[in-house]
């Protein structure tokens, strides 16, 4: 689609300028120039980001398979669907069952792509593809060397419970537990 028939071009804002402020490992922060609608430029900070994946695995009986970490950011100990940030040139689909294998010992014989998000369109670019994966087999892959885990399997219904109670409060096993809600019926 071009930019004259993209009907929100009104509402688009234009890049003039970007400066690397940080090149890290993970994240790399900009401050970029930008021209707005109306004319006029403002600095947005932007925290580029490589994408991630997070899949939602279930497991032979029905029950979904969570971990639960320490998140430094968050400053305590979350319960969260197994997800990690994709490798250079890496395709999301290869990612997904890295990352599943990694963090839950498990691989999926069947993984399907049941939507994305933002994380926070606001600041960052970061956009995670989410998947739900089943018919898994056991499959160990080393766990990264500053990853401490606990796995759980745990029903649906729990899974949902906890949501509601606010003891799931991690954005995107929000996202996918209630996208993968249509295919676990």
């Amino acid at each position: 689609m071009s930019h004259l028939d993209d009907p929100n071009a009104h509402l688009s804002e234009e890049r003039l300028h970007s400066q690397l402020i940080y090149d890290g490992k993970v994240v790399h922060l900009y401050i970029d120039t930008v021209k707005l609608p109306d004319g006029s430029t403002t600095r947005r900070e932007i925290v580029r980001h490589s994408g991630a994946v997070a899949i939602v695995p279930v497991d032979s009986d029905g029950r979904i398979v969570l971990v639960r970490q320490y998140r430094y950011a968050a400053g305590r100990t979350l319960l969260e669907i197994p997800a990690g940030t994709l490798e250079i040139g890496e395709s999301p689909d290869v990612c997904a069952v890295r990352e599943l294998q990694e963090e839950t010992g498990y691989r999926p014989n069947k993984l399907q792509k049941i939507g994305g998000v933002f994380v926070a369109p606001g600041y960052t670019t970061e956009y995670i593809h989410l998947y739900l994966a089943s018919e898994l087999v056991p499959s160990r892959l080393d766990a990264d060397d500053d990853e401490f885990l606990e796995v759980l399997h745990l029903p649906l219904s729990e899974v949902l419970a906890r949501i509601r109670r606010g003891e799931i409060a991690d954005a995107k096993t929000i996202s996918a537990i209630l996208l993968a809600q249509e295919y676990l019926k």
